[in-house]
Parts: C-alpha cells; structure tokens; sequence
C-alpha cells in the first residue's frame, strides 16, 4: 500500500471542484484508491464518497492506494490536489 499525508490549506477545503477534478485523477488507475480523514476512509473513485467527508481547511488527509500501480495513483492525486491549490 501506498500512502501520503497532507494538510489543506485552501480557505474552502475540499469543495465540488477540486474534488471532481481529483476523483476524475483517482478514476484513472486500476488501483483502488481511498481518502482518509477524521477516522472516515471512503472511495476516491466516488464524488459522493469525497463529498460526504466535509473536508475543512486545516485537516490533515491521507491519500492512499492498493493494487498494481498504487505509487503512480498517490502521487497522482496528490499533485493534483496541489496543483487545484488544496494544499501541501
């Protein structure tokens, strides 16, 4: 398994935008890929599942991914995630 933590810095958290574009990002790879925040752990593949984690700025996440190309999948997520500005 793979897995990298970060801290959203954006004023907004994690809202509709950015999770799409990073569910889009998560949608690529055959890995299974998961967002972990608060104790809760849900699908990266489903924006539902990222929404429904109501991401504040200043938490701490955690990006991680289970199967054939689970590196390339994290670091994926995570320079989009830094790229739509989410954090660091």
């Amino acid at each position: 398994m793979a897995q990298q933590t970060m801290k959203i810095t954006s004023a907004d958290g994690v809202h509709a935008r950015p999770a799409t574009a990073l569910v889009q990002v998560a949608g690529k790879f055959e890995s299974d890929v998961n967002l972990e925040y608060n104790g809760k752990s849900v699908n990266m593949k489903s924006i539902m599942g990222v929404m429904s984690l109501g991401i504040p700025n200043g938490a701490e996440v955690t990006f991680s991914a289970e199967g054939a190309d689970e590196e390339e999948a994290v670091n994926a997520v995570v320079a989009k995630a830094k790229e739509e500005n989410l954090g660091e």
